[in-house]
């Protein structure tokens, strides 16, 4: 009596194997691609933040004449931001950032937001919320953040 595995079996084994493998996989792309929107978020939001720190520091960039006014984050294009220190002398750009490809930036209002020196608050009128939107193309993954006027950034 010889002991072994029919062809059949060793087919249906490695079906079964296959489809799981295809399941995961799909699974896992989805889920790489709701992370990277997620990543780019996190990073506006770090962004934001160091704006907001540097304005409530009065913080002065070099190339920065004469007084700090505001740290302005605004957007350049669909994949890209600028943080601008604006002094009394011309702005200065503090930083310049572009999003991983396939990730656009909606348009905001207002367009540059402006955080104050000192803690004045910001530029969006007061009782108002600005929402900036991250769109990742060929997909329906988003993630929203919201400035406030009193500059609480969610």
């Amino acid at each position: 009596m010889r002991k072994g595995y029919t062809l059949i079996e060793i087919l249906v084994t490695l079906t079964i194997i296959g489809l799981l493998f295809s399941f995961g996989f799909a699974g896992f792309r989805d889920f790489s691609r709701r992370q990277e929107v997620v990543g780019a978020g996190r990073k506006v939001i770090g962004d934001l933040r160091l704006a907001q720190q540097k304005s409530l520091s009065g913080e002065k960039p070099s190339g920065c004449t004469g007084s700090l006014s505001t740290y302005d984050f605004k957007r350049v294009d669909a994949s890209s931001y600028q943080i601008v220190a604006v002094c009394s002398g011309g702005s200065v750009i503090d930083k310049t950032q572009n999003l991983p490809s396939g990730i656009s930036i909606s348009s905001f209002s207002p367009n540059p937001i402006s955080f104050k020196i000192l803690g004045r608050g910001t530029n969006v009128p007061v009782g108002t919320n600005t929402a900036i939107t991250l769109t990742q193309t060929g997909t329906a993954n988003t993630t929203a953040i919201t400035i406030n006027s009193g500059g609480e950034i969610k």
